[in-house]
């Protein structure tokens, strides 16, 4: 089986990335394939509502000139997405939305192929907002038909300088007791995807 992280921080080895390697330990434990990939600060624009991915129905954005469709591919081979982006005024960057905003419809235009897959959302934070930086990456996956998880907490760490993260006890703890019910539910979902409940 195989997880993709998505880290939608600009700062590359930070404190959203520090989550999301955590939330993937145990995953890795259980067997899976993991990888964690860079969005954030790289070039990735926001959907253009074209919607010639209805038209094409060929799992990608017909906007092919950015590394949105690399993405895309991961994310279409996934059984688990762990979405991870700082607050920024209590949103995800730029980048994650237009990578949730892209994703969504794609898999909506290709007869939702988000469907039965694992979705978890984590958000870095100084201070306060990372509830709706939660809430904005799950949106798009109930949208999408997709399984989300709980865990401890709301899956949130706590940090302002890079590698501050790591010093959230909580947080840290909440991470990877979310990748075991990520692993936990990968196994069920593996087993029963056959019959998942079609609309």
């Amino acid at each position: 089986m195989y997880a993709l992280a998505v880290n939608g921080s600009p700062r590359k080895d930070g404190n959203t990335y520090n989550l999301l390697k955590e939330v993937l330990v145990p995953i890795e434990q259980a067997g899976w394939e993991t990888e964690i990939v860079q969005v954030g600060g790289k070039e990735v624009r926001g959907c253009i509502a074209c919607y010639k991915c209805f038209e094409n129905k060929d799992k990608r954005c017909s906007v092919d000139k950015d590394m949105f469709n690399q993405v895309m591919e991961k994310m279409v081979r996934a059984d688990a997405l762990i979405l991870g982006s700082p607050t920024y005024f209590t949103d995800v960057s730029a980048e994650l939305k237009a990578v949730l905003d892209r994703s969504g419809l794609v898999s909506q235009a290709n007869g939702v192929l988000f469907r039965g897959k694992i979705g978890a959302a984590v958000a870095a934070v100084r201070r306060g907002g990372a509830t709706h930086v939660f809430d904005t990456i799950n949106h798009m996956f109930l949208m999408s038909q997709m399984i989300v998880p709980g865990s401890t907490y709301w899956n949130m760490g706590i940090g302002f300088d890079k590698g501050d993260v790591v010093d959230d006890a909580e947080g840290m703890k909440n991470m990877r007791h979310l990748g075991a019910v990520i692993a936990w539910l990968g196994k069920a979902v593996k087993e029963n995807i056959e019959s998942y409940p079609q609309p």
